[in-house]
């Protein structure tokens, strides 16, 4: 079954029971039992219909062994990390969102959960990082906001050699363009809020894992702690999936023409795109994946000019988040990475002059003009 069918009749794609091509939204929270431990599901907590069929349909289009829906990109995060003990540690690439940073260095560091930060497509860096209690390497790839690239072959590699598992961010890629389980990854995590769920209606976080091993200790904790997404959300998430692959493919291409227009514009200083055949790790991008994605940053000038580049758009919305059907303008300084302190941003080249855009499928001519007047 090819990408676009799978995200259309992957996992439990109708209703067993009256056939619906639109599966039903079970609001129950409890079910009866044909006898003391003889059920299909027991509390929604532990399990609901429409979250099972959510739950299968991601691990089918990641090609893992289960899949687990949580109530946002941060809770799936924060169970992936409390599969760890204390005293345990973990490599995460250097470049991360600043949502991750924040949990892992203000929240799990309560709990004897330390952190290296790592420039994770630098071999030899993450290598000389492993320490006798590492356990994981956390990546994301392409990363936010600077899209850096790791090579997850290579990682894999590393991890492999080592006993350490191997997560990975794939929200920017989505399933459609990259699945890390087939390149070695043990575990898959996404924002699903983002190009998953791709309307700006839904908050949901999901984890794929490559063995039943995992896959029990992920359920007694998503179980045990209880972030689960509810089941109107994993309906919204259902639907949204469905157009994933023509999403991306619109998106992609309205991407390209920006990509071109921004590269020749004088106000431009840098532009950190996958697909520029310049930008570190192209080819490595390539090699991993069949796209380069809807994510585009840009540097002018100063933080001065990009807050009035902000306030001049039209269609590109200002706001949080990324991966919806609009176009969507940030300066992650002042917003997804203020979190982390300044002067770590400028060392991982976060400048103040950085903007951050999600392209949209809108008329790319509309887009163009948008960016145009701004800029100018």
């Amino acid at each position: 079954m090819r990408k676009k069918t799978k995200f259309i009749h992957g996992g439990i794609s109708r209703d067993p029971y009256t056939g619906a091509v639109s599966v039903p939204v079970h609001h129950a929270s409890t079910f009866k039992q044909d006898g003391v431990g003889n059920f299909k599901y027991e509390y929604a907590r532990t399990g609901n219909p429409t979250r099972e069929v959510l739950e299968k349909l991601i691990a089918d289009i990641e090609e893992g062994t289960r899949g687990f829906a949580f109530g946002s990109g941060m809770a799936a995060i924060t169970a992936v990390i409390q599969l760890f003990s204390a005293g345990d540690h973990i490599l995460a690439t250097d470049d991360v969102y600043g949502g991750t940073f924040r949990v892992l260095t203000k929240v799990m560091n309560r709990f004897n959960i330390d952190v290296t930060f790592v420039d994770t497509s630098n071999l030899d860096a993450v290598r000389a990082a492993i320490r006798q209690n590492t356990k994981a390497i956390y990546v994301e790839t392409p990363t936010n906001p600077l899209l850096k690239i790791t090579d997850l072959r290579a990682i894999a590699g590393v991890a492999r050699e080592n006993g350490l598992k191997f997560i990975v961010d794939n929200t920017f890629s989505t399933p459609y363009w990259q699945n890390p389980l087939v390149l070695g990854a043990d575990i898959v995590v996404h924002s699903a809020t983002k190009y998953l769920g791709g309307h700006s209606d839904v908050v949901a976080g999901l984890v794929v894992v490559k063995d039943e091993r995992l896959a029990e200790d992920l359920h007694f904790i998503q179980n045990s702690t209880g972030g689960i997404l509810g089941p109107q959300d994993s309906w919204l998430l259902i639907r949204g999936i469905k157009t994933l692959g023509v999403r991306m493919e619109e998106i992609e291409a309205n991407t390209r023409k920006i990509v071109e227009f921004l590269v020749a514009h004088p106000a431009v200083e840098k532009v950190y795109y996958p697909g520029l055949a310049d930008h570190p790790g192209h080819e490595v991008h390539r090699s991993q994946a069949d796209g380069f994605g809807g994510m585009i940053s840009f540097t002018v000038e100063s933080q001065e000019k990009a807050l009035d580049v902000l306030n001049q758009t039209r269609y590109f919305t200002l706001a949080e988040s990324l991966g919806a059907v609009e176009s969507l303008i940030s300066i992650p300084s002042l917003m997804t990475h203020a979190s982390i302190p300044r002067e770590r941003r400028l060392e991982l080249g976060i400048e103040d002059g950085l903007i951050r855009i999600s392209v949209g499928i809108e008329d790319a001519e509309d887009l163009l003009e948008d960016l145009g007047n701004a800029l100018d």
